[in-house]
Parts: structure tokens; C-alpha cells; sequence
């Protein structure tokens, strides 16, 4: 198991590592607590020097079942608790809702979880679920998002796309009365149809957006620059990325019903961010594009910048 990710839990087919304890069915909120190893609380105490000496205005986030340091916080942070963010959607499950996968990350500094929302979205030929993401951290380091990536089903691609007039993520700091700030939260929850009724729109006006041959290798060009002065290698590791690209955009199965539009382009650079293997992978790029499918990949945003400015 990768050191980054300490535990979790999936339903049926493994998600993007190959990891977790795996379930037959999504769960409920208690159920996914227990399954994803995630039911154990965070408490804070004093930081003292070596010589006993209280440290003012800073507290240690500790993993009460083993005293495991998290992360050191300002004496103004607010816990989240685990089975609060759980607790989260909690109101909704009634609705259908059930968690997917959950875990943590990074010796459980960071924690995550998914869940399906209930309704499915036929748009453009294509059906889309959407889905619910919590992702907090324990450390002081980031601040509790919620979001609502579109999946697309057929190919697993992320549509989440940044919308002028619909919000895709919702975010605040530990600080303050977190209670209210969550409950604030769930309203967010009520603007995933809105999302969605704004995205189905997009994606009629990207079809209706026609790309010849030559803009779109223009764009990948664009979206993938020859460095300055680049080597010989950097070279050959740019045109074999964007010969990826073009293979994704020219030859994709799941496209064939799709016109040379930027819906098609749009789809193809999001096949490439979410799917394509980095030229070095390293320990931390599952989990750095599981955040990116989670608040929305710069270069999906990029491809859409561009194809909006042709129009």
C-alpha cells in the first residue's frame, strides 16, 4: 500500500489505486465510518518546550486512539470530527444517496469521502451522474470543500467544468462557528440540480461549437507548450504527450457519436487529464488527481477558456 494512502474502503470494482476493503454495496454513513477506518476522533492538547513551558496560541491536532500527531493549529481552529463530515449528508440518504469510497490520506492528516447522488442526467447523448465530495484535513493545512463533480458514466471522465454562473465547490476554514458554516453547507447541496441544468446548457452550446483539424492541434499545442530552449528529451516527452492527446481527441470509441465540436474536444482533454499516465509518476499523483477531479482540473478549464473564445 502506497505510504500516502492509510486506509479506505470501495464498492465492487477498485477506484483509481487498487485499494480498500472491499463492499458489495454503497453504504450508510455509519457503515462507510466503520468500513473506511475512519471512526476514531481527533483531540487537541497543549504544546509545551522542552522545559515544560506552555506554547500560547497553538494546540496538536492528536488521533485519540494511538496519540498520533496531525498537524499543529492555531488555539483558533475547529475540529471536524469524522463522523461529522459523514453526518453531513446524512439528511440526504433518505433521498438515495450512499457513500462509495471514503478514506484517508497522508497518515490521516487528509480524510475524503464520495458519495453518488441520487439523480442521473442524460445530456448530449451521454449520461452523467453527479456526485456529492467531502474532503477535510486534519493538520492545518487545507479547509473543509465540498463539491460536486459530473461524472461521465461511459468513460469515467470528470465534467466538472467552471461555469461563469453556477458554483461547482464550497469551502471554509476551521475557524469560527463550523456548525452554522456545515449547515450552510447543505444548502450548497440544493444547487447540484442548478449545476447541472447550467451544465447541460454548456455542453449545447459547446456541440453546437464546430473545430476543424487544424484548430484543435492548434489548441493542444496551446494546452501543451514546447518549453524554451527545450532539450532533446523535453522534446520528445512534449510531442509524445500531445500525440496522446490527439489519439484521445481523433480515435476515442466513446466519441464516435460525437461531431468534430468542441463538446468532442472538451471530452478529450478530459480523458487525458483524468486517464493519461504522467511521464514520472510519483507517490503522490493518484491522490494530487483525485483532488484535482474533486475541485476542477486547470487544464480541463483551460481547453474550455479556449474553446469559448473561438465561438
Amino acid at each position: 500500500m502506497p505510504v500516502n494512502i492509510e486506509s479506505m474502503f470501495y464498492v465492487r470494482q477498485a477506484p483509481w489505486h487498487g485499494l480498500g476493503n472491499r463492499v458489495e454495496h454503497a453504504l450508510s454513513s455509519e457503515e462507510a465510518l466503520q468500513a473506511s477506518e475512519l471512526d476514531w476522533k481527533v483531540i487537541q492538547k497543549s504544546i509545551q518546550t522542552e522545559d515544560y513551558a506552555e506554547i500560547p496560541r497553538y494546540k496538536a491536532n492528536i488521533r485519540a486512539t494511538d496519540q498520533r500527531l496531525l498537524g499543529v493549529v492555531s488555539d483558533r481552529y475547529k475540529i471536524v470530527q469524522n463522523h461529522e463530515a459523514f453526518a453531513f449528508t446524512d439528511e440526504l440518504l433518505g433521498e438515495g444517496v450512499r457513500f462509495e469510497t471514503a478514506g484517508s490520506l497522508q497518515n490521516d492528516r487528509k480524510v475524503w469521502l464520495l458519495a453518488k447522488l441520487p439523480d442521473n442526467y442524460n445530456i448530449a447523448g451521454d449520461r452523467i451522474n453527479p456526485y456529492l465530495v467531502f474532503s477535510n484535513s486534519h493538520d492545518g493545512s487545507g479547509s473543509i470543500k465540498v463539491a460536486m463533480p459530473p461524472i461521465r458514466v461511459v468513460c469515467q471522465n470528470t465534467l466538472n467544468l467552471a461555469l461563469s454562473n453556477a458554483k461547482r465547490i464550497w469551502t471554509t476554514i476551521h475557524i469560527g462557528n463550523i456548525k452554522s458554516k456545515l449547515d450552510e453547507a447543505k444548502k450548497t447541496l440544493l444547487l447540484a440540480e442548478y449545476y447541472m441544468d447550467k451544465l447541460e446548457a454548456e455542453v449545447d452550446q459547446l456541440n453546437r461549437i464546430k473545430m476543424t483539424d487544424q484548430k484543435v492541434m492548434e489548441y493542444i499545442e496551446l494546452l501543451l507548450p514546447m518549453p524554451d530552449n527545450a532539450t532533446k528529451i523535453q522534446e520528445k516527452n512534449v510531442e509524445f504527450l500531445r500525440s496522446d492527446m490527439k489519439l484521445r481527441y481523433f480515435e476515442a470509441p466513446d466519441l464516435e457519436h460525437v461531431g468534430k465540436n468542441g463538446y468532442r474536444f472538451i471530452n478529450a482533454i478530459s480523458d487525458f487529464a483524468t486517464h493519461a499516465k504522467p511521464l514520472r509518476e510519483t507517490s503522490s499523483f493518484k491522490e494530487n488527481l483525485f483532488m484535482l477531479t474533486i475541485e476542477g482540473n486547470p487544464l480541463i478549464d483551460k481547453a474550455h477558456e479556449l474553446v469559448l473564445a473561438s465561438a
